[in-house]
């Protein structure tokens, strides 16, 4: 029996994993955005968080939305980087290599409310300390 690498995963990415590939195919199917777990794929998810800002949606519209691009970019990050989810009382963390900690869920929403870029948490968290 082979064991794949979704199944050696530790068990906080569980949720951030699906999160992320339910994210990916309403983008495919919705907006007709392909997302390929590049950090390049991150400056369109920028931009479509800019454009679903500039809409005015509800927060409570957008929240699972944000939650899945968030997870997409997090997943990202564990890739280029070999880091790992961590998560404690529902939150999400990823953690880097060099024991650095980046929540790029709460950078999703922070991106909704033109604060933040999930591009540059990635750039950020593949530099190394």
């Amino acid at each position: 029996m082979t064991t794949t690498h979704q199944e050696t995963r530790p068990q906080a990415a569980a949720k951030p994993v699906r999160w992320a590939a339910d994210a990916v195919a309403t983008m495919r199917e919705g907006a007709r955005l392909r997302l390929d777990y590049s950090a390049q794929s991150l400056w369109r998810v920028d931009r479509m968080i800019e454009e679903l800002r500039r809409e005015d949606p509800p927060y409570a519209a957008m929240e699972h939305v944000l939650r899945g691009l968030g997870a997409y970019a997090g997943e990202v990050v564990v890739r280029q980087t070999g880091g790992e989810w961590w998560a404690t009382g529902g939150d999400h963390w990823v953690r880097t290599p060099d024991g650095r900690l980046w929540d790029p869920i709460d950078e999703a929403r922070r991106c909704f409310t033109g604060h933040g870029s999930l591009r540059l948490l990635c750039r950020d968290a593949t530099a190394g300390g």
